[in-house]
């Protein structure tokens, strides 16, 4: 009775972006409990960085073309049905979307380069990119590099969309969907690690060694790029197979381009395809969440613009680049409860956490 007596209460840190904007992520002390060495990131912490991430972090230009979906997206898109869904009338493509054609009301995903869908699955975090899903074939075009020409000042783009989600998305805020746990390198998605990418794309396997990326907006120095539409997965993990995760977001795309579009159009996988980038991977069995931060993290600052598949991204970058970044969310999280609230005093050692 006394150990319960004695645990500190759960407190309120921050809410991000504060009001009036809608949509805010709330943050507690609790959640920031997760950023201890060792500990699995929850939710709530992926999903405020995101949306720090593209608020604040990420060139207007880059913002303006993406959309960030909440951690939640994918788990109710995914989830079984329940007993209030028609499960007679309707196809379980159609039911999976129903769950979630709120979420975009007020953004046209088609018109966006990007959708960042962040997955947990096995306690274990993954990011998903769906590149160019308003394209219908591959389109190469002469390069020029857009970095000179961005403008500077003004409100960023990003909190458009901090309102858009606000009025169509459900909220998780608080809860941690997946409790922390080991991470079972030997049953991410229950299918098999040792199949070659290579041989599953038709990608040539006589590849030369991972060098820096050359595929980035800083990094491109072709004449030529291509952008394709195809869904790219970051894991952290060694290589693993997610095909059930591509039909899934195929389907998804499908039918939000009928309810949207009210026009039939088809994402198969010749179209619309599947691969897994080569990047950075964990050395632990703890840090998957804060790669998938990096992965968001490099891509809105330097976007990939030449889409030869697999992308080579190994090199992306150094691995002290990962290790810094719990307390690098630590310090932001405070540093902006001491802006919104004006002091750390009255949470005691709040300023020791995580030491």
């Amino acid at each position: 009775m006394a150990s319960l007596l004695s645990h500190p209460p759960v407190l309120r840190l921050i809410q991000f972006p504060p009001p009036p904007s809608k949509g805010g992520i709330t943050v507690t002390t609790e959640d920031l409990e997760c950023l201890d060495n060792g500990q699995f990131l929850n939710d709530v912490i992926i999903d405020f960085y995101l949306k720090y991430l593209l608020l604040e972090r990420a060139p207007q230009d880059v913002a303006h073309r993406s959309h960030v979906f909440s951690s939640f997206f994918y788990k109710q898109l995914t989830r079984r049905d329940n007993a209030s869904e028609d499960s007679t009338s309707i196809s379980a493509q159609q039911r999976r979307h129903q769950r979630v054609k709120t979420w975009t009301r007020h953004v046209d995903i088609f018109k966006k380069d990007f959708l960042f869908v962040p997955v947990n699955q096995e306690a274990h975090w993954y990011l998903v990119v769906i590149c160019f899903p308003g394209l219908e074939e591959p389109q190469c075009e002469e390069w020029r590099s857009p970095a000179s020409q961005r403008g500077t000042g003004g409100e960023k783009p990003g909190k458009a969309q901090a309102e858009e989600e606000a009025s169509g998305s459900e909220k998780l805020n608080g809860v941690t969907d997946v409790p922390p746990g080991p991470t079972n390198t030997d049953n991410q998605d229950k299918l098999t690690l040792t199949v070659s990418e290579s041989v599953v794309h038709g990608d040539s396997v006589l590849q030369p060694p991972p060098g820096p990326p050359d595929c980035t907006e800083k990094t491109c120095h072709r004449e030529n790029v291509c952008k394709r539409p195809c869904i790219l997965i970051m894991d952290s993990l060694k290589f693993s197979l997610h095909e059930r995760v591509f039909k899934l977001l195929r389907e998804y795309l499908q039918s939000e381009w009928e309810v949207r579009r009210g026009s039939v159009r088809e994402f198969s996988s010749e179209q619309m395809r599947g691969s897994h980038c080569k990047v950075p991977l964990q050395d632990n069995s703890s840090d998957c969440g804060l790669y998938l931060l990096q992965y968001v993290e490099s891509f809105l600052q330097d976007p990939v613009v030449h889409f030869e598949l697999p992308l080579r991204l190994e090199h992306w970058f150094p691995r002290q680049q990962v290790r810094r970044k719990r307390d690098e969310i630590r310090d932001l999280v405070l540093n902006l409860y001491r802006h919104q609230r004006g002091t750390v005093g009255s949470i005691g050692n709040m300023g020791n956490v995580g030491s």
